[in-house]
């Protein structure tokens, strides 16, 4: 696939990796449609990238609505005509403990709240469905040559305290291989399905965190430090660009070693 002049859409467009995605993209040539929740944010990123020559629109989306993301996919159409690129970054933590025990009485004080369950399980996974199904419906009736772009996690893997948000990057990590099984079962030969799986990412939450916290993370990476957003953005680029990557998902970490796995 050539990156001049297709058209993508990214969800979580307003901060982090999507709006890293999107600068790069639009700078290569590809022509979006962004979505967030934060209006004011994501046309804010929108009107940065159209300052510098790319061609983008911010909307205001939840991706928990079909409605919505419906809206996302038709308006690609309508302006561009056609799709190509479908990226969901919209995703939100909620860290909690399953059980967490009175350090006395030793009984349950506190448990993982259904509201910290749902809400994660609704953006990050529910909405990710709702966002692919849509654009594949435009991309599977138009023809055109696509790529849907999952967003898993190195926390598929499990991490203690993310019960939520591990459960949605682990279903996400197999939505290439299903999605790409569906489609050769169809005969639908003109959309790859490729997932990302980034470790830990220079984010303003990583950043800002314990520093002490961080140093110990970063001895787990084997090149030391924290994962560049622009390296996740090239990385999509080449999925985007190579046709033989398709149905699977890509890990990005840095040479990530949890503890057991680290030579004593």
């Amino acid at each position: 696939m050539e990156l001049v002049n297709s058209v993508g859409v990214i969800t979580g467009a307003a901060s982090g990796i999507g709006a890293i995605v999107a600068r790069q993209l639009a700078k290569r040539g590809v022509r979006l449609i962004l979505g967030d929740r934060d209006e004011t944010a994501v046309q804010e990123v929108a009107s940065k990238i159209n300052d510098s020559g790319g061609e983008s629109i911010g909307m205001k989306v939840d991706v928990t609505s079909q409605e919505e993301c419906a809206a996302l996919a038709d308006e690609a159409v309508k302006k561009f005509s056609k799709l190509n690129i479908v990226i969901p970054c919209a995703g939100i933590i909620a860290d909690g403990l399953f059980l967490n025990t009175d350090s006395q009485t030793k009984k349950v004080k506190k448990k993982l709240s259904l509201e910290k369950w749902q809400s994660v399980l609704d953006i990050n996974l529910t909405g990710t469905f709702l966002t692919v199904r849509e654009s594949a419906e435009k991309m599977v009736n138009g023809g055109w040559p696509g790529v849907i772009i999952p967003i898993s996690s190195i926390n598929k893997m499990g991490q203690i305290g993310q019960l939520n948000y591990s459960s949605s990057k682990a279903s996400l990590a197999l939505f290439p291989k299903i999605l790409v099984g569906e489609f050769l079962l169809r005969k639908i030969r003109n959309l790859r399905v490729v997932g990302i799986a980034p470790g830990y990412v220079k984010t303003p939450l990583l950043e800002k965190m314990n520093q002490d916290a961080l140093v110990k993370l970063l001895s787990q990476v084997h090149v030391g430090r924290l994962i560049e957003p622009d390296e996740i953005a090239s990385l999509i680029q080449h999925i985007i660009e190579n046709e033989s990557l398709n149905g699977t998902t890509i890990e990005i970490t840095g040479g990530l070693c949890f503890d057991g796995a680290i030579a004593k």
